[in-house]
């Protein structure tokens, strides 16, 4: 397996919030090395700071693979609930041989980046124009902080998947209370018809063309 020589410096190309109790959401790891640990959340916020990261999933996916341990960093601190504890847990690495910090991260963070890509429950079946991931998470966030009234900080700390479950779960609300619905129960407000498969979507097709879905899956096989 190649891998980067240290911070910063990459043989071969590519490839990470806070609930409010301490339970863990079914997307949080935990790293353990040594002594120390550090969780790990695929918030909303981590997923627009980590596609921006290297200009897109693909070359994050790419550096992860090939691990690069600058990119390992920046995934570790994007996600962490506790920054203390994530600093903490970097800095015992500086002794630590490059494989078996691959063993302890790699596939764990190849989990972790599927929770930034939310999926519809029925399957790829999204039609229509694909918009940037940033796009789409920005209406996420509008989602969240408007349909939700949730805080920004509290929409910032939840997953892509947390927050659509949660629109899904107030749309089925304003049906059964007052919502007008067309003959297929759709909800309507205004103009706009508004489904659970569409805001999937949303952020389904707010995908990254040159993603490799499948190599992912394949990595994390591999691991």
């Amino acid at each position: 397996m190649p891998v980067s020589s240290g911070f910063g410096q990459t043989k071969a190309g590519s490839s990470a919030f806070r609930m409010p109790n301490a339970m863990l959401a079914p997307k949080d790891i935990r790293l353990v090395h040594g002594f120390y640990t550090v969780r790990l959340r695929p918030s909303l916020r981590a997923a627009m700071q980590l596609e921006r990261l290297h200009d897109g999933f693909a070359p994050l996916f790419d550096r992860l693979s090939a691990f690069n341990l600058a990119t390992v960093q920046q995934i570790i601190l994007a996600t962490a609930t506790d920054p203390d504890q994530a600093e903490r847990f970097l800095a015992s690495f500086a002794t630590t041989p490059l494989q078996r910090l691959a063993e302890i991260t790699q596939a764990p963070l190849a989990d972790l980046i599927t929770g930034f890509l939310p999926r519809s429950p029925k399957g790829d079946t999204a039609q229509g124009r694909a918009v940037p991931w940033s796009d789409a998470y920005a209406q996420l966030y509008r989602f969240g902080t408007g349909w939700l009234q949730w805080t920004p900080e509290q929409t910032w700390a939840a997953t892509p998947a947390e927050i659509l479950e949660a629109v899904e779960g107030h749309i089925g609300k304003l049906k059964a209370m007052n919502g007008r619905t067309e003959d297929n129960g759709d909800l309507v407000q205004g103009d706009e018809i508004y489904t659970a498969d569409r805001l999937h979507q949303i952020a389904e097709q707010g995908f990254d063309p040159e993603f490799d879905r499948a190599g992912l899956h394949a990595l994390k096989g591999k691991l």
